[in-house]
């Protein structure tokens, strides 16, 4: 039973932070106890040594509470970091007044607490400045409210953005400009080095109401404290118009020890704190009246300073308990193990972690949100009111100068093998590295897969053709460096005025750039100013019938020659690039037209169809559109599976036949074809389909030429034409002779009767 009870006092005393401020305290006012009655008691040498150790007792006193005050001033700011928001701007970059109101109140509420505290700031971009009375600015604060001939709020602004430590300035006169109302203010800017947010602290210290807190009558009458900071710089002297320096430069001070130095009329004993590294100078004569009530305010000062102590030990302690803890509550750290002091360390560094993680999260968001908007304004609709004021909050960011122009970067993969091992947001983050670097005033869209949009602003129209050359070289020392692998071409727009509306129009305009591009070029930035400028062009009518021919025929080396042909013929007049990629479709329609559609390739053709036109749709330049079409050659190829033995099958005669009808195929060329003689090709023809080839190709010929019949405009000679023969006469007599009516009487009664069947039959 004794066990447990022992148990649960050391859990309560691991666990309540009350019971260790509470035992720190006592351990404080017993070592004051100690030394304050060894002073007394050796205070009895003489009475002068007496009194002066007296005032020795009540000047550690009065260093304890300047201590306590400083103490009060950097756990005020400690709980000011501790305040929510770390930045006060919403998404769009404006200031949110309720985060602003809320930090007003939450920091009138602290500085009532202290009497001395004349004002506290926060900033967070050194102009704003939140103060528990409202929001200013720090020229208003510092050179209307707050002046001073050595401290305005230029250099308030410059120290603040500085890297610097906790430091306290001397106390100074402030007065306001517009009254005559004058302070004695100290002033305390927190640490920037070792900040617990992105929240720039000052507190303004009133010199008199702090030291009527400290209370300084317990000192012998005509002493007078000095208080340095830790590099000897004056802080506050109870004595107008004192000259140290000989003094400092006289005496040997041991910062782990008190010093002393005698000089003129005067004793001047050096303290240094043990909380701040403060140096308090205490001066005092060597003569002075009143010699007993001194003594007795020494023992007063002694005694009543213990019992003080001690009840102040029990009144801090619960005092200071009650933030502990529900700072411990608050920070969800109450279920862990461990003191509440250690509990509030571990939450805070959870905090600092969630908090860090946060601001990534929050700064892709923004990025994100910000591309979404700029991609919805190339659409060229309509929006909303919300989305119109939303897309203003981002005009300043996006257009920097007067005029801007819009440019489009294309990556591609530089070896065969494919882009390198990369993420597309590291690919977005190391374009946008290598364009802010040359370019100062660029801002990096990604639009799509490596597709990559700049808004590029410029003070002047007349600067678009430098412009163009330092962006040509960004992006080539680009494919160097941060893009090594990729190959990277760019498209530029003209100038265009800093407006919303005119963005499509450059967008629209980069893109035609593109597209009309020069096929053979390999450029790494194209005007698109320059891009209009259309090609003469044929198309390789005998080209491609005779590569059709060669596909038929299973001669797939010289149909890849004649591919290579045709991209290289046409690339070296210069066509642009649409143009290209529009033959290179024709040409792949004409060989698909060849491949061997039975039940089991069908879906195979259309799978290479799609993908054939899509890399045709996507391709960059001549030689992609090459290989795109040597592999649709090739696969092509491999479905027929032609060889000598099937160039006389019956399905590739006919096939072939009916591709060609409206050609002159005579016997010789068919047989050229089939690789064989005229005689051998029409004794297989007869016995494969019963007819002779003649009559055969007839029929063919005159099936279509009924459709034209029925269901076109053509006149009689033209419908010949079309389907093979070279004169109308031939044409009607020998549509005479198999349909047993001329061609316009064939028409007329398809018309009265509504077709073939029926006006035939």
């Amino acid at each position: 039973m004794a066990s447990r009870e022992v148990i649960h006092l050391n859990r309560l005393i691991a666990n309540r932070g009350l019971l260790q401020i509470f035992f720190a305290l006592q351990l404080v006012v017993g070592i004051m106890f100690i030394f304050n009655y060894m002073v007394y008691k050796n205070s009895i040498s003489g009475i002068y040594e007496k009194v002066t150790e007296n005032n020795r007792m009540v000047i550690r006193n009065i260093i304890q509470s300047f201590d306590a005050s400083f103490t009060s001033i950097n756990n005020l700011m400690f709980n000011i970091h501790a305040l929510p928001f770390n930045q006060i701007t919403n998404s769009s970059g404006q200031t949110d007044m309720e985060k602003v109101l809320s930090l007003e109140d939450s920091l009138a509420r602290m500085v009532s607490t202290m009497d001395f505290v004349e004002n506290a700031m926060i900033t967070y971009d050194y102009k704003l400045v939140i103060t528990p009375k409202g929001t200013s600015s720090m020229e208003a604060l510092f050179d209307r409210k707050y002046t001073n001939l050595k401290y305005n709020s230029v250099f308030w602004q410059n120290f603040i953005r500085s890297e610097h430590d906790f430091t306290v300035f001397p106390a100074e006169t402030y007065k306001e400009i517009d009254s005559s109302t004058k302070r004695e203010l100290i002033v305390a800017v927190d640490s920037s080095r070792l900040s617990m947010s992105s929240k720039k602290l000052m507190v303004l210290i009133d010199v008199n109401r702090l030291l009527n807190s400290i209370d300084l009558k317990g000192m012998i009458p005509g002493a007078s404290l000095i208080v340095m900071d830790g590099d000897r710089n004056l802080i506050l002297s109870t004595e107008k118009n004192l000259d140290l320096v000989d003094i400092l430069n006289d005496v040997y001070f041991n910062p782990s020890s008190e010093g002393s130095l005698k000089r003129e009329d005067f004793e001047y004993n050096f303290y240094k704190s043990d909380y701040n590294g403060f140096i308090y100078i205490n001066k005092l004569p060597y003569q002075f009246q009143n010699i007993g009530s001194v003594t007795s305010a020494n023992q007063l000062i002694m005694y009543g300073a213990i019992v003080l102590a001690g009840l102040l030990s029990i009144l801090l302690s619960i005092y200071l308990y009650r933030p502990v803890r529900n700072i411990a509550q608050l920070l969800g750290s109450s279920n862990l193990k461990g003191n509440d002091f250690v509990k509030i360390q571990i939450g805070i560094v959870k905090i600092q972690r969630e908090n860090e993680s946060l601001k990534n999260q929050m700064q892709l968001v923004d990025a994100e949100i910000q591309r979404g908007v700029f991609l919805q304004t190339l659409e060229g609709y309509s929006h909303s009111r919300e989305y119109e004021i939303q897309l203003q909050n981002h005009y300043a960011d996006w257009f920097q100068r007067r005029y801007f122009m819009m440019a489009s970067v294309h990556l591609t993969p530089a070896a065969p093998g494919g882009a390198p091992e990369l993420t597309m947001e590291e690919v977005t983050a190391r374009l946008r590295e290598a364009v802010t670097r040359g370019l100062e005033q660029a801002v990096v869209f990604h639009e799509d897969h490596l597709k990559f949009l700049l808004l590029l602003s410029v003070e002047l129209p007349a600067g678009r053709r430098q412009l163009l050359r330092t962006l040509e070289m960004v992006l080539r020392e680009a494919e160097r460096q941060e893009l090594q692998g990729f190959r990277l071409q760019g498209c530029v727009s003209r100038v265009y005025e800093s407006k919303i509306v005119n963005c499509r129009d450059a967008y629209q305009e980069i893109q035609a750039g593109f597209e009309y591009r020069d096929a053979g070029g390999r450029e790494t930035l194209i005007d698109a100013e320059a891009s209009f400028q259309a090609a003469e062009i044929h198309f390789p009518l005998h080209k491609i019938e005779k590569l059709s021919n060669c596909l038929l025929a299973g001669k797939q080396d010289e149909a890849a020659e004649l591919v290579d042909d045709v991209i290289e013929e046409y690339t070296e007049r210069h066509i642009q690039h649409h143009q290209l990629v529009h033959m290179a479709k024709s040409m792949m329609y004409v060989m698909l037209r060849q491949g061997d559609v039975t039940e089991g390739s069908r879906y195979e053709l259309f799978r290479l169809e799609t993908e054939v036109m899509r890399r045709l749709q996507e391709s960059e330049h001549a030689q992609s559109v090459r290989e795109t079409l040597q592999e649709g050659l090739r696969r092509i190829g491999a479905m027929r599976s032609v060889d000598s033995r099937s160039k006389l099958d019956p399905a590739f005669i006919s096939q072939y036949i009916e591709l060609h009808y409206m050609e002159n195929l005579y016997l010789d060329h068919m047989a050229e074809v089939l690789e064989t003689s005229s005689k051998y090709f029409s004794n297989y023809f007869k016995k494969t389909f019963g007819v002779n080839f003649v009559e055969y190709l007839n029929k063919v010929r005159l099936s279509h030429a009924r459709e034209y019949l029925k269901h076109s405009d053509l006149s009689i000679a033209e419908i010949g034409e079309k389907t093979g023969y070279t004169n109308s006469s031939t044409f009607t007599t020998t549509f005479k002779k198999y349909c047993g009516v001329s061609p316009s009487e064939y028409r007329k009664k398809a018309a009265e009767q509504g077709g073939e069947g029926r006006a035939i039959r």
